[in-house]
């Protein structure tokens, strides 16, 4: 499975704290971050990370991109709600483009947990008949 990894400044460091728990897990798959994200994941777990463009410098429009062509089976994005970003709209295209093309997202940690714990226990075979 490919999974794409995204987190606002504010959430980098519990995005890290993420990778580290499920190390395991997400060294069975592809992963994909956004520039920054993607470099400090690599740093702390030392996985594997196709960095694209850092988030509102491209990032994001490759990740919706990705999605639009059915490159992308999972996504957590760890956003920051309270602080809004210049590049909102990128934000709100890529959760668009999830909803628009059934991609399981999580924009929050506990639904990030869920989300690998799915993974983990086969739960997005369906992914491939997509394919």
């Amino acid at each position: 499975m490919k999974i794409a990894l995204i987190a606002h400044d504010a959430k980098k460091k519990l995005m890290q704290n993420f990778c580290i728990a499920y190390r395991g897990i997400l060294s069975k798959h592809d992963v994909y971050a956004t520039g920054t994200t993607g470099r400090l994941i690599e740093e702390v777990t030392n996985l594997n990370v196709k960095k694209l463009l850092t988030g509102h410098l491209g990032g994001m429009q490759q990740v919706a991109a990705m999605i639009e062509h059915n490159e992308i089976d999972l996504v957590i994005f760890l956003r920051d709600p309270d602080n809004p970003k210049s590049h909102e709209p990128d934000v709100n295209i890529v959760i668009r483009i999830c909803d628009r093309n059934n991609i399981p997202l999580a924009s929050n940690l506990a639904t990030a947990e869920l989300l690998i714990k799915a993974l983990d226990r086969g739960d997005y075979e369906w992914r491939e008949m997509y394919k």
